[in-house]
């Protein structure tokens, strides 16, 4: 699990690759990330925005970016913690993504980036 604190907002990643929906005859991989995010402020925050870079290990470079995660823009409470799961897919056994999140301190309205981790995709008969 790859974890990162920016401006009091955590945020940890786990991986998952997905065989049932891949095809490695035909170069498809395809990985799920669960992503918890923690808000150790006083204040509430709201994530509005996402930014993702996703780099292939056969050389592709894909750049996503978008309002919310899976369709939501969660507020967090202090203290509260927000969950969700999404995918990524790959042309080659190994990838990695990384990127930010823009949150909003609520109490303020003063907009703040938050680091997604750096995180790696693998096939596990890769590790052998």
């Amino acid at each position: 699990m790859s974890s990162t604190t920016t401006q009091g907002v955590e945020v940890s990643v786990e991986t998952y690759y997905q065989p049932d929906y891949s095809n490695p005859m035909s170069g498809e991989f395809m990985f799920a990330y669960r992503i918890t995010i923690d808000n150790h402020n006083n204040f509430s925050v709201k994530l509005h925005r996402r930014h993702w870079y996703i780099f292939d290990s056969n050389g592709e470079y894909r750049e996503v970016e978008g309002e919310g995660v899976v369709g939501v823009q969660p507020v967090l409470q202090p203290g509260e913690r927000y969950q969700y799961v999404s995918g990524c897919n790959l042309r080659s056994e190994m990838g990695r993504m990384s990127g930010s999140y823009q949150m909003e301190n609520v109490d303020t309205k003063r907009f703040f980036d938050v680091d997604i981790p750096a995180f790696e995709m693998i096939v596990p008969f890769k590790y052998n």
